[in-house]
């Protein structure tokens, strides 16, 4: 078929010699909506430069990684007279990094060596699995590590005597509980913040410069809170868990004798808004030891007023 134009357009042979896509692609994207019909002349359906021009906008936005559906959604604000640069850099802004960390590449042989020196075969499969590597195509022996950081924390678990199939599973736990804290982030976000940049119409190139703007500014605010949070809790609950085995290590006559006490639901919530969940154990106790002073005071007082009116009695 001759790539030739037919008067003022080309057959959708021709199109997708000039464009590198493949008619059924080509048919797919205008059963989608991404690529506008072609002119009837005729019995001949003929496609303008336009199309062409199209099918190489959505050929440049899939290699940068957007999904049909995101171009389709760009695509149709350059169509209503808006510009993709606003939204494009919004997106770019949105997809780009999220850490300062920078991915490295590892051996297999690097790899066996900082845990322990022996292949495990499963241990690097359940990595892959997890993304914590990923292989590098060409190089059955090598692999890139997104992330650095990670695979440290593992080596170092692991040096401490913690087994690989629990640094996996503890891993599969973690993620699940930061992808919740992420996606409520997004949503706490987007309820507060980007609503008003994601209405019936696309944003403007202006909106879509100061939505991408904030992106920048509210990006590490969901670590920042993550680690300070983490590190009360973390504080909290080691300093408490270290308490309970130590005392638990005591002798018998050494322990102090402990009961439980039911509270009122009333009670404990008041607490809690008061102190804190974690804390309501520790409120309860120091409030308990207080009444007790209090009480042992009195009685002081009573005991001593007593004696005072025994000894100015004639």
């Amino acid at each position: 078929m001759s790539d030739e134009p037919v008067g003022a357009g080309y057959r959708i042979e021709d199109l997708a010699q000039r464009s590198g896509a493949t008619v059924r692609t080509i048919r797919a994207y205008q059963d989608r909506g991404l690529l506008p019909r072609p002119e009837r002349r005729g019995r001949a359906n003929v496609y303008a430069d336009a199309h062409l021009a199209r099918l190489r906008q959505i050929a440049d936005l899939l290699d940068r990684g957007y999904t049909l559906a995101s171009i389709k959604e760009l695509l149709e604000a350059w169509d209503t007279g808006r510009g993709l640069g606003g939204i494009l850099g919004l997106v770019a802004e949105v997809d780009g990094p999220w850490t300062d960390e920078r991915a490295v590449r590892i051996s297999r042989a690097e790899l066996d060596e900082r845990f322990g020196g022996s292949p495990d075969d499963a241990a690097v499969a359940d990595a892959v699995e997890l993304g914590v590597l990923e292989p590098v195509p060409g190089s059955e022996d090598t692999f890139l590590v997104p992330s650095p950081q990670e695979l440290s924390v593992a080596v170092e678990l692991y040096a401490a005597g913690v087994p690989l199939s629990a640094i996996s599973g503890h891993l599969r736990e973690l993620r699940s509980k930061v992808e919740h804290i992420a996606e409520r982030f997004l949503e706490f976000t987007t309820e507060h913040v980007f609503a008003r940049y994601l209405g019936e119409r696309p944003p403007t190139d202006a909106e879509a410069a100061e939505a991408a703007s904030l992106v920048r500014r509210l990006r590490p605010l969901a670590q920042q809170t993550v680690d300070a949070e983490l590190a009360r809790a973390m504080r909290l609950f080691a300093t408490r868990h270290l308490r309970e085995h130590l005392g638990s290590e005591q002798p018998r006559e050494q322990r102090e004798e402990t009961s439980s006490v039911a509270l009122p639901a009333a009670t404990t919530r008041a607490v809690e808004r008061l102190v804190g969940r974690g804390q309501v154990p520790a409120f309860v106790a120091a409030a308990a030891e207080r009444e007790v002073q209090a009480r042992s005071l009195d009685r002081l007082t009573a005991n001593h007023a007593k004696k005072r009116i025994v000894d100015e009695t004639p």
